[in-house]
């Protein structure tokens, strides 16, 4: 367990890839962008450390995020290695067209 500052402990790290997709089109950039998560996914899932990976869509803002949840004393190898397969993932969402606010954020998790 790692603490951050008195009571604020945590033993998971995530790193969040998201983008906001389009209705166009009868939401292709969603149907696309939910094909290039599949074409990672078992090689995200094979992080070592990998606890938990999550996809999170929201209709209203347009949001498709995605989470892997990863041991805290795991998450530095990956990070050292430029988390796997982030590049290849944020590379085919660039190639989308009504793809766009392509990000990646690091944060930590702890269950309450």
């Amino acid at each position: 367990m790692i603490t951050i500052t008195e009571g604020v402990d945590f033993d998971t790290i995530a790193r969040e890839w998201r983008c906001k997709w389009s209705p166009d089109g009868d939401k292709a950039s969603l149907a696309a962008a939910q094909t290039a998560l599949t074409e990672v996914l078992a090689d995200l899932k094979a992080v070592d450390g990998v606890k938990d990976v999550s996809r999170t869509v929201c209709g209203g803002c347009l949001d498709f995020k995605v989470a892997a949840q990863v041991d805290a004393g795991k998450f530095g190898a990956w990070e050292e290695a430029g988390f796997p397969p982030e590049e290849s993932f944020l590379e085919k969402l660039k190639g989308i067209e009504g793809i766009s606010l392509i990000e990646s954020q690091t944060f930590t998790i702890m269950k309450c």
